[in-house]
């Protein structure tokens, strides 16, 4: 716990690697399109439980995991975002099953620690592309389908991704109260 506490407080973020490939602006929202290197990432996924819940349970996991809560006892350092895949219903509500992703920090790359945890997994993940868009302040289930359905609404026809699910990313520490970011990724097809 104190690993985790003092990596939260002390460590440095590391930042997944992306390479921005277009930007646009339409009816007042602000968009990229990015590609994400692909890597090995800890994992945690929950069914059952309201979005803002599921992430709380998953997110505590996670950081437990890089704060030394592993078979090494090894304090990885904090990547960002913390990503999490959610599944739309036809109304666009959020159905209650999230898989919450962490970017495994590069040092710990080619050989990631084990999780003591055994509802963490490590899952080698291929590179992506996305549409994203970003926003402010403490987000919240509602947050992310806001401006999941305006990016959405923004591209329209013109881009295609897909419509099954999308990414909630979070870049801060709760205790940030200020300045903070928040993004909506639609992955492309």
């Amino acid at each position: 716990m104190f690993g985790m506490i003092r990596n939260a407080l002390f460590g440095t973020t590391e930042v997944w690697p992306c390479r921005v490939l277009s930007k646009g602006e339409k009816n007042d929202v602000v968009y990229e399109e990015r590609e994400y290197d692909g890597g090995k990432f800890a994992t945690v996924e929950l069914t059952g439980k309201p979005f803002d819940e599921a992430l709380r349970e998953a997110v505590l996991k996670l950081l437990k995991y890089v704060g030394g809560s592993n078979e090494q006892g090894a304090g990885m350092g904090m990547t960002a975002p913390v990503c999490t895949t959610v599944f739309p219903g036809d109304d666009g509500s959020l159905q209650q099953k999230v898989k919450v992703l962490l970017r495994i920090p590069s040092q710990f790359q080619a050989s990631p620690p084990l999780p003591s945890d055994e509802s963490i997994q490590i899952e080698d993940r291929e590179g992506m592309a996305v549409y994203s868009t970003h926003f402010g302040g403490y987000a919240k289930e509602v947050d992310y389908v806001n401006y999941a359905a305006k990016l959405s609404s923004t591209l329209g026809n013109e881009a295609t991704y897909h419509k099954d699910l999308y990414f909630c990313n979070g870049y801060d520490p709760p205790m940030k109260p200020y300045g903070r970011r928040n993004e909506v990724w639609l992955l492309k097809k």
